[in-house]
């Protein structure tokens, strides 16, 4: 897998701060500068972090508890936003370097909780009910409602270089093309519903995770996906690498009850994808994340355990500090930091260890 393997001990991770929230920890994100932490809970905070020096770090509140859930984060992709959505049903727009609110779509009765911006352009999608909306940062309007019509959306995902905007719910996934709202959407069928979706860096795969215990690879272009089977549950979360192997391929990570499994393209076209089973967590596995630029995974579990797996083979290091269990995860950009949410509010982070190159630095 891939050219160079990085060190184990360059990989390992050590504490460095932690920060409690009042509630259930529900998403945290990084900037894309990886400057700024965002983290958002059950009881509605939604917090700006920064990361110091080793025990530092600074929660500023852009919103305290309300009492009502914030369920999705978004930081714009040259972040300058902050988006976020939840029980309430209104998404909130902050400018991030200043904090001001600048925008707050409200939709009544109706539970935000999948939200994303555009990889290209300040265009935030976020679901409501059967429908996702797209609302557009530039000229403060929403400019297109788009009607899922079978079931309410399970998750939405853009594209990382078109401009296609992936739902996912009852029968599979539409996909729309951004250039032209009034296209018929592109339909990827599935006989039960899709959870999870996840574009690879390149938007080359789509990963699809189903209800029916299945995850589908559909090449873009290919009419023929690939389908693999045996999960003991449902498909609830999917994570590519941005590093490949020696085809050219990212590794999918997919988590099912508290199993992961781990998939790479395989040189031989009839095998399709091999995969593998990474097997410690004794919960529900809630997040998982590659580092960039590296094959390490880290996957939190409602065990109270955060695992890191060399190569997404072999575990590395398990973390600790969520006793009642982890929620979320988020790799820093650079990886130079891992942050995790625990179910009793915790807000952890850890660093890459001085055995390494020193955590600050990247290849």
């Amino acid at each position: 897998m891939g050219n160079k393997k990085t060190s184990k001990s360059e990989l390992t991770l050590q504490f460095h701060a932690k920060e409690m929230l009042s509630d259930y920890v529900t998403a945290v994100t990084w900037s894309p500068d990886g400057k700024t932490l965002a983290v958002c809970s059950a009881a509605g905070e939604v917090m700006l972090g920064k990361v110091g020096a080793i025990n530092e770090l600074s929660l500023q509140p852009l919103q305290t508890p309300t009492g009502k859930s914030i369920d999705c984060l978004s930081f714009s992709s040259g972040g300058q936003f902050l988006a976020a959505g939840g029980q309430d049903g209104k998404v909130q727009i902050w400018r991030a370097d200043s904090g001001e609110l600048i925008a707050n779509l409200d939709n009544q009765r109706v539970w935000v909780d999948k939200l994303a911006w555009s990889p290209n352009s300040n265009q935030l999608a976020f679901s409501i009910g059967r429908c996702v909306q797209v609302w557009n940062a530039d000229d403060d309007v929403v400019e297109v409602t788009l009607n899922f019509d079978s079931s309410s959306v399970l998750d939405l995902a853009w594209h990382p270089v078109v401009k296609y905007l992936a739902v996912s719910g009852y029968q599979g996934v539409k996909v729309w093309n951004g250039e032209d709202w009034d296209e018929d959407p592109h339909v990827l069928s599935v006989p039960s519903a899709t959870g999870a979706i996840a574009w690879s860096p390149q938007g080359e795969y789509l990963a699809c995770g189903n209800m029916d215990n299945t995850l589908i690879v559909n090449e873009w272009g290919s009419s023929q996906p690939w389908v693999m089977q045996g999960f003991p549950g449902k498909v609830r979360e999917l994570a590519w690498s941005d590093k490949t192997n020696s085809l050219g391929a990212p590794l999918l990570a997919a988590s099912s009850s508290q199993g992961i499994s781990v998939w790479e393209r395989d040189a031989d076209e009839s095998v399709g994808w091999e995969g593998w089973a990474l097997e410690v967590h004794e919960n529900v596995v809630n997040a998982i994340a590659f580092q960039p630029t590296t094959f390490l995974l880290a996957s939190a579990a409602a065990d109270g355990q955060v695992c890191l797996w060399y190569e997404a083979e072999q575990l590395l290091q398990i973390l600790e500090g969520a006793d009642g269990g982890f929620s979320c995860l988020a790799w820093h950009p650079e990886g130079s930091f891992l942050a995790a949410g625990g179910s009793g509010g915790e807000l952890l982070v850890w660093a890459r260890s001085m055995r390494g190159k020193g955590f600050s630095r990247m290849r």
